[in-house]
């Protein structure tokens, strides 16, 4: 968006290239929905945010104050609306006690295999703090509730029957 050129090898692409890749993912879930209208709403409306979390990362920190609150700024609005419909789900079915076995389903099976990008493009961006380039650090607490919602969803898509570690 606002971003200029920088080396494809560099900290900064690496963060904003793994949020893409949890959009493709967790497209992979939403194709796995099947009839499910409601879930795959929810997934798009996630995969939607997730270019919000790509644009915040991409731009030049010179450029930040351009950006529009939940169009290219990650807000704190944004991530409790993750909590709250985390509480909601878990206020319906509480969640395991165990480590969990992905794989139910394919649906549970993708939405796993998103949380699991979600957490390196969370590493991603405490790297790039680390280094002490500028981050909106609501982008961290964003992609931290959003492994979380992704993980409840799939425990949701998996239903009863999923096998645990022991």
């Amino acid at each position: 968006m606002y971003g200029g050129r920088i080396p494809k090898d560099d900290a900064a692409t690496e963060a904003y290239g793994t949020t893409d890749e949890a959009v493709a993912v967790l497209g992979q879930a939403r194709a796995s929905a099947g009839a499910d209208a409601g879930f795959g709403e929810e997934i798009l409306a996630l995969q939607r945010e997730l270019f919000v979390v790509g644009a915040d990362l991409a731009t030049n920190p010179a450029e930040r104050a351009k950006l529009q609150p939940d169009v290219s700024l990650v807000t704190a609005e944004m991530t409790e609306r993750l909590e709250r419909r985390i509480d909601e789900l878990v206020a319906e079915r509480a969640l395991p006690q165990a480590f969990i076995v992905p794989g139910a389903n394919a649906a549970s099976a993708a939405l796993d295999l998103a949380r699991s990008v979600i957490r390196r493009a969370e590493r991603n961006v405490v790297a790039l703090e680390g280094e002490g380039r500028e981050v909106n650090p609501e982008v961290r607490r964003y992609l931290n509730r959003l492994s979380d919602l992704v993980f409840v969803l799939a425990r949701r898509q998996a239903g009863e029957d999923e096998p645990t570690s022991r």
